[in-house]
């Protein structure tokens, strides 16, 4: 009878918890836009030296936003291949099973850039951050794939979730192209980040409130890198002269890598 109360009451214990975590995060985002950001326009001039902090201070929040959820019960994490991440100019892929997957990883990458959906630029929490760091929109039409190539090539570390959005519940993963094109039109080797979420928390059409009966424990592992050479293989030499053909090919080798692994 105890047992089941005290599982009860860690449960509501961690729903609260919980949305404490995105009351913060929002008013967070709101401070950062409204006091921090600004500050630093007044006393950085250099937009690009401007963008490395910006970037550098919103690591920081994510980071402590983390270890924040950690020390309320929210979450548990365990990270292997980290060293990995301590290199610029990397394209970074990963699943995406929660809500929260974005925080995580930009909490422990430098120099971090990503693409972000133009609604989180209108978004009066987000936007500030969002172009204070100098982020990449989606709805940059043809120019999205050069924009991605030139800030892995300016030393940036890109974020990319190939899906596009949320892992369905069924575990299936359908990638778009798009990483697939950075990779091959850049000449990128990719970073592989492999997220694993136990029990199931935050994802794709659930609510915050409904938390899980026990901690939710995400384990990232940083992959070794793959090159598209070894990842199209045979196909290589019919790729060669049509990146079309060999994005589509590292399309299909990175979903089913990443279903494999995850």
């Amino acid at each position: 009878m105890r047992e089941h109360l005290a599982k009860r009451v860690n449960r509501y214990w961690r729903v609260a918890a919980t949305g404490l975590s995105f009351a913060v995060f929002g008013l967070g985002g709101l401070a950062l836009r409204l006091v921090v950001f600004p500050l630093l326009d007044l006393a950085v001039r250099d937009r690009q030296r401007r963008v490395l902090l910006a970037r550098s201070v919103i690591r920081l929040a994510f980071r402590g936003f983390v270890e924040m959820m950690r020390l309320l019960g929210v979450i548990r994490y365990q990270i292997t291949g980290l060293e990995r991440l301590q290199r610029k100019g990397l394209l970074i892929l990963a699943n995406h099973p929660t809500l929260i997957d974005t925080v995580l990883l930009m909490a422990f990458v430098r120099h971090a850039d990503c693409i972000v959906k133009n609604a989180l630029w209108r978004n009066p929490f987000t936007r500030g951050p969002i172009r204070a760091a100098g982020y990449i929109s989606n709805e940059q039409g043809p120019d999205l794939i050069d924009d991605c190539i030139s800030s892995i090539r300016d030393g940036g570390n890109l974020i990319i979730f190939p899906e596009g959005t949320r892992t369905p519940l069924d575990g299936n993963m359908t990638f778009k192209r798009g990483a697939a094109n950075v990779a091959v039109r850049g000449d990128c080797p990719i970073t592989p980040v492999h997220i694993r979420c136990t029990p199931g928390t935050l994802g794709k059409g659930g609510k915050w409130w409904d938390v899980p009966e026990t901690i939710a424990h995400f384990r990232i592992h940083i992959g070794q890198d793959i090159h598209i050479g070894h990842a199209i293989g045979a196909d290589a030499p019919a790729c060669a002269d049509n990146p079309t053909l060999a994005a589509r090919q590292l399309t299909t080798y990175l979903q089913q890598h990443f279903m494999k692994e995850s």
